[in-house]
């Protein structure tokens, strides 16, 4: 006859199993960090750059904020502050939007913003650690060479960096937008566009197709610095057309009909008039235009008429 097992047993036995599960967590992302490391040496990398929310042991983390080629992209606001109470004068700390991404994409989106702060350089070649968030392990490494190989981030050689007036202002666009294409609005798919900088021309080559909703707020609570204008961005991104972000951040206006639009073999095949007009606005202006497809949920960013980068959500 099987001898009965208690809930205090089976409990115990449940934590001790947990228990391990996490120490060998901890094993491979050590071990992870360890080869990236030493493949930066080897080949003469400039940083590594590695998703740090996947890293339970604080001693890891000690370890990397002292390294100071080391870039630490999260996505936690948990994880966020214990850095910050580990060393809050850090610098290369980064902050990622918090969406289901697929490890390349994972990988786009912390160079991109690691690009815009300044902490890497298109020239750089950079080791990069990602994982996944479910099962907290870091099974993915890549190296970039920014240089040769920027096909990776984008489809063109592009210095989008040497576009941004603020780089803040542009990692903050990058944030909303990504949050904005994962959450949707009442449960719908989001599709719009945003197109940020070189304000004065493309307001001029571009139209109102509605009555401006930002016209006469000021300009204090219109700025997308702002946290509490995300919502407001939601709200208005189901009027047809595109909104226009000043440099610093500032909303000009929503529901723009930008009148350039471009048809060239260059775009990828089946993308429709939105995209086309993105690309267009940033062939004949000095814009970045950031666009959500309403069908995919995916973020397509456009610099001087040509895709930047596709940012793809995991299936």
């Amino acid at each position: 006859m099987a001898k009965a097992v208690n809930s205090k047993d089976k409990k115990h036995r449940k934590n001790a199993e947990r228990g391990l599960k996490s120490a060998s967590m901890d094993e491979i992302n050590s071990s992870m960090i360890r080869h990236a490391q030493q493949v930066a040496e080897e080949i003469g990398a400039n940083a590594v750059l590695l998703y740090v929310d996947l890293i339970q042991s604080r001693d890891n983390l000690e370890t990397l904020l002292r390294e100071s080629h080391c870039i630490l992209a999260a996505r936690d606001r948990n994880v966020l502050d214990e850095l910050e109470t580990l060393d809050g004068e850090c610098d290369r700390i980064i902050k990622v939007p918090y969406m289901k991404l697929n490890r390349h994409s994972q990988v786009k989106v912390a160079a991109m913003i690691a690009l815009s702060k300044g902490l890497i350089r298109r020239n750089d070649r950079v080791v990069c650690l990602s994982g996944s968030p479910e099962y907290g392990i870091l099974d993915n490494l890549a190296v970039l060479d920014l240089e040769r190989e920027f096909e990776l981030l984008s489809s063109g050689s592009l210095d989008i960096a040497g576009q941004m007036a603020q780089p803040v202002v542009f990692e903050r666009l990058l944030t909303i937008v990504l949050e904005l294409a994962v959450e949707g609005k009442e449960g719908k798919p989001l599709g719009t566009v945003f197109v940020l900088g070189d304000h004065e021309k493309v307001l001029s080559m571009s139209s109102q197709m509605v009555i401006n909703p930002f016209v006469a707020v000021p300009e204090e609570e219109r700025n997308i610095l702002d946290p509490a204008l995300k919502e407001t961005l939601r709200e208005f991104s189901s009027i047809d057309g595109a909104f226009v972000i000043r440099d610093d951040g500032v909303v000009l206006a929503a529901g723009r009909h930008l009148a350039p639009s471009v048809e060239t073999s260059e775009l990828p095949q089946g993308l429709g008039a939105r995209h086309r007009s993105a690309a267009g606005i940033t062939a004949l202006t000095n814009a970045i235009a950031v666009v959500i497809s309403e069908s995919t949920g995916d973020v397509r960013i456009f610099s001087r008429g040509k895709l930047y980068m596709e940012i793809e959500k995991a299936q």
